[in-house]
């Protein structure tokens, strides 16, 4: 029994756990500005961070969303200034409609510059359709459109979960930026989901 949030700290467990599974290495990243409907990541992250550390996964919250984008930017670059101590890093950014509009140019180059082979980025974006805890009505689809990355729109928490694990794999094939759609129906909802 999980929740939108719960289920998108256990992606990245799952995540480290397969790449474990096939023999490598890795870390993971989460970095973003909360805002309504993930305005409860970084608390959701923050109570697991112990446990999360332990398993090499690492989140820290962003002074802003470009800041955050740029980061995770740089998470994909390993061996290309000095030598890594990972396969590579698979990352998340979060942040809400407007933080996506803002960090379009950090996505638009991040996404130009590719993925590492065994990184991945995962965009989550939260969007706000009726304007329920923002001053606008927003959707990114277009912003990913515009900036070439792909969009998965997951339409319950279990979706929620594969998703994030597809997105990663789909971001390592082809070496692009994924983006997944978080709206509150799901963000903010709870079942129970399989993991298996």
């Amino acid at each position: 029994l999980l929740s939108g949030t719960q289920a998108l700290v256990q992606a990245t467990v799952i995540q480290k756990e397969r790449d474990e599974f096939f023999g490598l290495n890795t870390a993971g990243y989460i970095t973003g500005y909360r805002g309504s409907p993930l305005g409860s990541v970084d608390q959701e992250f923050n109570k697991s961070n112990a446990f999360l550390i332990e398993k090499s996964i690492f989140f820290h919250e962003a002074l802003n969303e470009d800041l955050a984008a740029t980061a995770v930017w740089g998470t994909q670059q390993p061996n290309l200034i000095s030598d890594s101590n990972n396969d590579g890093v698979f990352s998340i950014w979060y942040g809400k409609g407007p933080g996506v509009d803002r960090s379009g140019d950090a996505f638009k180059h991040g996404n130009s510059a590719g993925t590492s082979k065994n990184g991945g980025v995962l965009l989550l974006l939260g969007d706000d359709h009726t304007a329920k805890s923002s001053t606008l009505a927003h959707q990114s689809e277009y912003s990913m459109l515009d900036a070439q990355i792909p969009i998965l729109n997951p339409s319950n928490l279990q979706d929620l979960l594969e998703y994030g694990i597809f997105g990663w794999h789909l971001s390592r094939f082809s070496g692009l930026w994924v983006s997944l759609k978080c709206i509150t129906s799901t963000i903010d909802s709870s079942s129970s989901i399989d993991i298996d």
